[in-house]
């Protein structure tokens, strides 16, 4: 076991055998401190996941959270990361702690863990609990299309999110900002709407997007047939829990992806049809315009749309 810093406080009688260190905790090193595990709670294989795919992608850091030793040796605190640190087949460095006492376990981790909107807080951005779930879902949109966006599967780290964040913080709020109001008008949850706002964004010119979006916020002048007129008009109880008709985060998402490509593409306006994901069915991807189309485009569109686009199943 190599030690890279050792220190020690000033003991007190209740902690003259408390030791710590900074340890490179390598597989082979977490299979024998697991070997000294004692009565620990139940192991949550999702939480070890986690951990594992943070340390893959190199986002581990030192923090005062690590492992911890009662004064017989036995081990208290540490398994998950020590899973995941065998799982991911990765040394790591932790913080280790011995000479703890032994009824020390019942008040271990017992604090609130902190949220990815707690994580964005030093940000300064609003709303921050869709902030954060806006994230989360580009990230499982990009990362797992055709897999559920629920259970362990799905978990994403905080660090991960505050990484997202930075990357494209103006474009993250802006999409916050559009789906709460987005929301106010179609049937979609502000998470929904503020990701199919930062999906299809990615997709199209700034004056495609203004067009689609002040159509949806409004509903002027739209004709018949216009894939935004049948957005709106998508019953706003369908996402809601105990609904009859219910539809989860994929399904809202899809049925706003494939209106946008039936508005953006006449060629795609017969086959728009705004319902739930079939099982095993694809997550539709948003139609990319690498361009401003010119003026013809909008009148051909609303033609097709006209002539093609069914209304709701």
């Amino acid at each position: 076991m190599t030690t890279t810093v050792t220190g020690s406080g000033e003991p007190d009688d209740s902690d003259e055998n408390l030791v710590w260190r900074i340890v490179k905790v390598t597989p082979e090193i977490a299979e024998t401190f697991l070997s000294q595990a004692s009565a620990n709670r139940r192991l949550d294989m999702g939480h070890v996941k986690s951990l594992k795919e943070s340390i893959l992608r190199g986002e581990w850091k030192l923090t005062h959270q690590g492992i911890a030793f009662d004064k017989t040796g036995s081990l208290l605190d540490g398994r998950h990361r020590l899973h995941a640190i065998i799982e991911a087949n990765t040394p790591v460095e932790m913080l280790v702690v011995g000479g703890l006492s032994k009824d020390s376990f019942s008040v271990l981790d017992t604090g609130k863990r902190r949220s990815a909107a707690d994580t964005l807080f030093s940000t300064g951005a609003k709303y921050l609990p869709l902030l954060s779930s806006t994230i989360r879902h580009v990230i499982l949109f990009k990362a797992m299309p055709e897999d559920r966006w629920s259970g362990v599967q799905a978990r994403v780290s905080n660090d991960r999110i505050l990484a997202a964040y930075n990357e494209d913080k103006d474009m993250y709020e802006e999409a916050v900002a559009t789906g709460r109001e987005l929301s106010k008008h179609l049937f979609a949850s502000p998470t929904a709407a503020a990701l199919g706002y930062f999906l299809t964004t990615e997709a199209a010119p700034a004056a495609e997007i203004d067009d689609w979006i002040a159509g949806l916020k409004s509903g002027a002048s739209l004709e018949p047939g216009d894939a935004r007129l049948t957005l709106r008009e998508v019953p706003r109880d369908t996402q809601k829990r105990g609904s009859k008709r219910r539809m989860d985060m994929r399904d809202q998402v899809a049925i706003y992806i494939r209106a946008w490509n039936a508005w953006v593409d006449p060629d795609k306006a017969g086959e728009l049809r705004l319902r739930r994901l079939k099982k095993g069915e694809k997550m539709p991807m948003p139609v990319e315009l690498k361009f401003d189309p010119p003026n013809h485009v909008g009148i051909s569109r609303q033609a097709a749309a006209n002539d093609h686009l069914p209304g709701l199943p």
